[in-house]
């Protein structure tokens, strides 16, 4: 056995050992319970590279929803900058009246005014890979959050927190963001989008699973497809198990990432 080999099968035992303990990839601190809200109409996704892989995942997120019969629909704008931390995005701009999603395209290129002044009534964000948890960019994620978090408040919009995944050879980075993104989600009454714990599940279920890209940090298709589906199920509270959109991916491979999106949302926000 080569020392690549081995490598890879103590990486993948360390990670399930860690699985196999109770909670151990739950945030220490529960995320809030908080009343049921209106299922968004109009979204703005605000991030990173790992957003707009795979040809965006708010596109993917779309067709989802269109796969589910007489479900709910949701207009979404992507807004992404390569390598940027949440800090790098002006969300008093991005919010500003007649700015972003002033018209929509629809149908044969029908163009359709949204409403005005507040185009999006949520707001998904992430800062980026390891920002959350980096010594020097920690307080700065913490501080982005707040000042965001206030701004979408005066403005009537929901804010959510998009939890990201751990690098692929670094797995004990899943709880520490886990962590700090459900701190910042508490201190700002803003939801948290739990993927990188859905991530986790999903490789302790199928350690072969290719949720990456070569660099071990952006996701493969199937890793875009996870997250979109723990999307789905965070927003909606609704499973997205037998899901007709599959991305493109054998149906055995979709039904799992499905499964493990429904199952991880349920038992993040399951209060003990």
């Amino acid at each position: 056995m080569n020392i690549a080999t081995l490598a890879g099968r103590l990486a993948t035992f360390a990670l399930c050992a860690l699985l196999a303990l109770p909670g151990a990839l739950q945030a220490q601190t529960r995320p809030k319970l908080t009343a049921p809200a209106s299922p968004p109409e109009s979204i703005l996704w605000v991030g990173n590279s790992f957003f707009y892989y795979n040809n965006s995942m708010h596109g993917h997120f779309g067709r989802l929803l269109g796969a589910v019969p007489q479900g709910p629909r949701a207009r979404s704008t992507s807004v992404t900058v390569s390598g940027s931390g949440l800090d790098w995005h002006d969300m008093e701009s991005l919010l500003r009246p007649d700015g972003l999603g002033r018209y929509s395209f629809v149908g044969d290129n029908e163009l359709r005014f949204n409403k005005a002044g507040r185009q999006y009534d949520t707001v998904i964000m992430m800062d980026c890979s390891q920002c959350p948890i980096h010594p020097q960019l920690g307080p700065v994620f913490h501080e982005t959050v707040r000042k965001n978090a206030q701004i979408l408040a005066k403005a009537g919009v929901r804010p959510a927190l998009f939890m990201s995944w751990a690098y692929k050879d670094k797995p004990e980075m899943t709880a520490a963001l886990a962590e700090q993104y459900t701190l910042a989600a508490n201190a700002n009454d803003a939801l948290v989008i739990p993927a990188g714990l859905a991530f986790a599940k999903a490789i302790a279920r199928k350690p072969e699973i290719e949720l990456y890209e070569s660099d071990k940090r952006h996701p493969s298709l199937a890793g875009t497809y996870l997250a979109t589906c723990t999307v789905y199920a965070t927003l909606y509270r609704k499973s997205p198990v037998g899901n007709s959109y599959t991305a493109g991916l054998a149906p055995e491979l979709a039904a799992l990432l499905q499964q493990a999106a429904w199952d991880t949302v349920q038992e993040y926000f399951k209060q003990p």
